[in-house]
């Protein structure tokens, strides 16, 4: 289930590999509400639960030598700290907080309860060699809009780098520590709520480098939370659309959080400056691809575009550099 990972490349960690240490020691700790769950089949807890983390050192996610994954989150019932880790064949889990309870109802989501990887029929060689080498690959669905869809709005057209600081910044100056214990010095975070994302000042957005149009996206999606929380209920194409009327939400953004919060295996991204060159070298040779060429070469995935997607992510096959990286504007600088 988890286990040591080799050196990754950058579109592995974009794929959603996080590197799980090895089981090792007790798992009970004092104070938490526990649940045991033992999945269908083979379950990889660093890939199915990797696209939650948003980069080394997101204050939300973290992993700790025992081989423990934890998440500081926010559900409606309010805040939770979730540990779990695999032990053989079962997966435990503990949670502290006022959601605490909610949380754990929702683990066999989370760790792809509700996916079907049987649905996915690999048709070309390098698929079908990252399907077999990665059979715990599950679809994560946390039943959270908001969570994942406010790093997302932040990861809109600047660098990964960049995205990364702005969400470590904004959720410890502005979240608050998770309920329970904490991995490590620094501890676990919660993300703000609506009213927190809502009343931060421009200075302090200018201070993590995010602009005024990403802000204003987020501020706006904050205001119509309940909203965007429907859409975690809905089928893939009326929950794009429910994101999508938010201004500053666009195809590329309601795909990436639909992926995370609805477990959507069809949720494709459109409009990423990297994915449809990966895509298209990866299958038919041709870096140069575009959306529209992407999407071709993806129709006999149709219902799991999303899904091979990552497994060409995942397989680290990735066209040759051949042009300076993208220009770093950090407006937290200036």
């Amino acid at each position: 289930m988890a286990g040591r990972f080799d050196p990754l490349s950058r579109s592995a960690i974009r794929g959603g590999r996080t590197a799980v240490p090895a089981p090792a020691g007790p798992l009970a700790r004092a104070g938490a509400s526990a649940r045991t769950w033992a999945p269908d089949g083979p379950l990889d807890l660093g890939i199915t639960l990797g696209p939650l983390r948003r980069g080394p050192g997101d204050p939300t996610f973290r992993t700790t030598p025992d081989g423990s994954i934890w998440r500081g989150t926010r559900t409606p019932a309010g805040p939770a700290t979730l540990r779990v880790a695999a032990r053989g064949a079962t997966v435990h889990a503990e949670a502290w907080g006022p959601g605490a309870d909610w949380i754990l109802d929702a683990l066999p989501a989370l760790l792809g309860a509700g996916d079907d990887p049987a649905a996915f029929v690999p048709r070309h060689r390098l698929l079908h060699a990252s399907h077999r080498r990665r059979p715990g690959l599950r679809l994560t669905r946390t039943g959270l809009v908001l969570e994942s869809l406010i790093p997302t709005v932040l990861e809109q057209k600047v660098t990964a780098d960049e995205a990364y600081r702005a969400w470590r910044r904004l959720v410890r100056r502005h979240g608050e520590p998770a309920p329970g214990p904490g991995p490590g010095p620094q501890g676990l975070y919660v993300m703000p709520d609506t009213h927190g994302w809502a009343m931060i000042p421009s200075w302090d957005w200018h201070r993590a480098g995010v602009d005024s149009k990403r802000s204003a996206t987020i501020v706006r999606a904050a205001r119509v939370a309940q909203r965007m929380e429907e859409a975690a209920a809905m089928d893939l194409p009326e929950a794009a659309r429910r994101l999508e009327a938010v201004p500053g939400i666009g195809p590329w953004t309601s795909a990436e959080t639909l992926q995370r919060s609805n477990g959507a295996p069809d949720a494709v991204t459109t409009g990423d400056l990297h994915l449809p060159g990966i895509v298209g070298y990866a299958l038919a040779g041709d870096r140069d691809a575009d959306d529209a060429a992407m999407l071709e070469l993806l129709a006999p995935y149709a219902g799991q575009r999303h899904r091979a997607a990552r497994l060409i992510l995942l397989a680290g096959a990735t066209p040759p550099r051949r042009a300076p990286r993208m220009y770093r504007a950090d407006i937290g600088l200036i």
